[in-house]
């Protein structure tokens, strides 16, 4: 039985439940919905984020993972057009931030659902004042089924009572989606499509009843079979739950035996290691991980596991950016040696890496910056590819940069 990990090999668990150091897809042979759902029963989740300069954040993980695929494949899968009449296997919900979770995770939230609506009553006004409002855009989806709020809000002003404004439209359907009385039936250029509940999920899982208790140990269960390893925060932050749920969650799990309490070397706190978690002898695998990528979404656990200190600049003002508007860490075999500014110039179809920095002691760790170029030149190329980019151009920023267009050139 394991009782102790070094720092190294608790990385290599962790990159290894999330689905990295396995062979990779390429446009010959892309990844299809089987590698797509088992990767979805490996990492349980993809954040959703709007920003779209490079990809957005829940198509780069599988990338990151997998290799080529067609995002409409995915999308298939996920973003249901409003005339989808066959439920899909997943569905968005506030897990961690806006995700997207498999459907039968749907009934694991119920309780923050719950707790939500009471919450929001008792503390919001504009809840308790738009009430009329509220029952008004059930009505509305009851009769006409899956809509935008762009399209409610435009019904509502051709009312003859009173008016409500875009905002209002809006936060209303947001509240009703955190209760979980509307939920995601798709999306148009990102936009989301509202609908009732019940025109999206099945019976089965909207008459599941999980009491608060048995929803956290199964969703710590899963944190822990993604993460492999972590603290008790660690698992706690995977899907932002309490602390003190996640503690009784952890002692449950531990009495079962799913969970196993070790030590990792250079942490100042318990951890505990998955059951079914895997220790590779090695991992190799090239990847630039999304912002939002569950690897790094936690920025004191990526400094913590990998020694790499990370922060998305994207709300930095541009002349105090010191790496770039949405750089990209970088991941070469079991650790982040730097960050790739990129962004995809659809216009002119040219994948643009607006910087590239290596991380201090990098060389002492990888070899000379060359050869790391070497390493990273065929993932960049397979990115472009993946996009639909002609080419790459680097405009030369940054310490990775020289030696990354060299080898492009080559």
């Amino acid at each position: 039985m394991v009782d102790s990990l070094s720092a190294v090999q608790a990385r290599r668990v962790l990159l290894a439940a999330q689905g990295f150091g396995r062979p990779t897809a390429t446009a010959a042979k892309p990844a299809g919905t089987r590698q797509l759902n088992v990767l979805f029963d490996r990492i349980r989740l993809l954040q959703l984020d709007s920003v779209n300069v490079f990809e957005r954040s829940h198509y780069q993980p599988v990338f990151s993972r997998l290799g080529y695929y067609d995002k409409a494949t995915l999308d298939a899968l996920t973003f249901r057009t409003p005339t989808t009449r066959t439920p899909g296997r997943y569905v968005e919900y506030w897990a961690h931030e806006a995700a997207l979770i498999p459907l039968e995770s749907w009934p694991l939230w119920r309780w923050k659902m719950d707790a939500l609506s009471h919450r929001d009553a008792e503390r919001y006004e504009w809840v308790r004042d738009n009430q009329a409002m509220l029952q008004w855009l059930r009505d509305e989806l009851a009769s006409t089924g899956p809509v935008s709020a762009r399209e409610i809000e435009h019904d509502a002003n051709r009312r003859t009572g009173p008016w409500w404004g875009w905002s209002d439209v809006k936060q209303g359907l947001e509240m009703l989606f955190r209760w979980g009385e509307v939920v995601s039936a798709g999306r148009t250029r990102f936009e989301r499509t509202y609908a009732l509940a019940e025109h999206v999920v099945p019976a089965e899982f909207r008459a599941r009843e999980v009491s608060r208790a048995d929803a956290h140990r199964s969703l710590v269960a899963q944190a822990a079979q993604a993460l492999g390893v972590g603290t008790a925060s660690d698992l706690a932050d995977y899907f932002r739950l309490k602390n003190v749920d996640v503690r009784a969650a952890i002692a449950e799990l531990a009495d079962s035996g799913e969970l196993v309490p070790v030590i990792v070397q250079g942490w100042q706190q318990p951890a505990w290691l998955h059951r079914a978690a895997r220790l590779p002898r090695r991992i190799q695998h090239v990847a630039l991980l999304s912002p939002f990528d569950p690897v790094v979404w936690d920025r004191k656990r990526a400094e913590r596991m990998f020694g790499f200190h990370y922060r998305i600049e994207i709300y930095t003002p541009e002349p105090q950016r010191q790496f770039g508007y949405y750089s990209l860490p970088v991941l070469v075999d079991d650790a982040l040696v730097g960050r790739i500014d990129l962004k995809t110039d659809r216009q002119a179809r040219v994948l643009r890496v607006q910087s590239a920095w290596h991380d201090e002691g990098l060389e002492a760790r990888t070899g000379s910056l060359g050869a790391l170029a070497e390493r990273i030149v065929p993932t960049l190329r397979e990115i472009a590819h993946w996009q639909g980019m002609e080419s790459i151009s680097v405009t030369g920023r940054g310490t990775l940069s020289p030696v990354i267009e060299a080898e492009l050139l080559r």
